[in-house]
């Protein structure tokens, strides 16, 4: 796994509405997230995970949320809720028109869930890919969704997908000031 060498700190600056990192040598690692360490700025990401009914329900959310500190995550924010029908069909609003919204809003109203607002560099694409793939059948071994999913609904978790799409989702669930860093 690439990244700063085990002595290397990222020194983190907020710049505007997002937060960059710049990686220095000596101390201990401030940041334990792959990165390069060039000197250079690294800009760091959010999204929104959620750690699903199904997850919750069966166990998993202690195994999941290792999973998130190993691989580099930082952990700014967590909340275990449950949904409101009405707060998940909210939340899932985008996929209103497609067949299997009201099965999704069922499930994610039917049990507590966990959610997450997570921090690294290139986040959304690193959360995505420790997901894997939707259908827990075609995820790839050692994704979440293959060890811990059992249908494409009941998946264990859930990421944002996009920069925008991120925003709109942590901030249904966090005001910016319940977000640590």
């Amino acid at each position: 796994m690439c990244g700063p060498p085990p002595t290397a700190r990222v020194r983190v600056e907020t710049v505007g509405y997002g937060l960059m990192g710049r990686c220095e040598t000596g101390g201990a690692p401030a940041l334990t997230a792959p990165a390069v360490c060039d000197g250079a700025w690294t800009r760091m990401e959010h999204t929104c995970a959620i750690i699903k009914p199904d997850a919750v329900s069966a166990g998993h959310t202690g195994a999941i949320l290792q999973r998130i500190e190993e691989a580099g995550f930082g952990v700014i924010g967590m909340r275990l809720l449950r949904l409101t029908k009405t707060e998940a069909e909210g939340f899932y609003a985008v996929h209103r028109e497609r067949p299997f919204f009201d099965s999704l809003t069922t499930f994610m109203s039917s049990g507590p869930a966990v959610v997450l607002a997570l921090e690294a560099p290139d986040a959304i694409a690193r959360w995505r890919a420790l997901m894997g793939a939707t259908d827990p059948a075609q995820a790839d071994d050692g994704t979440l969704r293959r060890q811990f999913g059992n249908a494409i609904e009941r998946n264990a978790t859930h990421g944002s997908d996009a920069p925008e799409t991120a925003a709109f989702e942590l901030g249904y669930f966090f005001r910016g000031v319940e977000l640590t860093r």
